[in-house]
């Protein structure tokens, strides 16, 4: 599998797991004391570090710089916290939810942006020609 996919898998997976540890208290334990969903969300953003780490290193050594990966986590992270939002801790859905996506959108144009322009083909040099004089046969140099 590709590095690249793998990386999305793992930080996706990470990103779960850290947007219960950050927010999943404020459905499951609000009327638990803070320091009980303190120590609930240190257990499980444990498991997002154990996803985490290794995708970010998969990442580095696939060749990606450490702008593209936090980018790549931002777009993730947004991706999983709306339906988490939406679905398990009932807030209700917001047109700026997509303009932020829109936003992110565009930091992951700019970030790929030069990775895209240097995986394109050159074309190839313009061939030179030399006017052929009458009786005279033209041999490549």
């Amino acid at each position: 599998m590709p590095t690249l996919l793998w990386t999305i898998i793992l930080l996706t997976l990470s990103n779960v797991f850290m947007t219960f540890a950050w927010y999943g208290h404020l459905g499951t334990l609000k009327e638990r004391a803070w320091y009980i969903a303190v120590a609930v969300s240190w257990g499980i953003a444990f498991f997002e570090y154990l996803l985490q780490v290794p995708a970010n290193r998969i990442g580095k050594d696939g060749g990606y710089s450490v702008a593209e990966l936090k980018i790549l986590q931002e777009v993730i992270s947004l991706s999983v916290f709306v339906p988490i939002s939406v679905y398990y801790l009932k807030e209700p859905f917001k047109w700026n939810y997509l303009w932020a996506a829109l936003c992110i959108m565009g930091a992951v144009f700019f970030i790929f942006r030069d990775r895209l322009t240097e995986e394109t083909p050159a074309a190839p040099p313009a061939f030179e020609s030399r006017a052929e004089k009458p009786g005279e046969s033209v041999t490549p140099p």
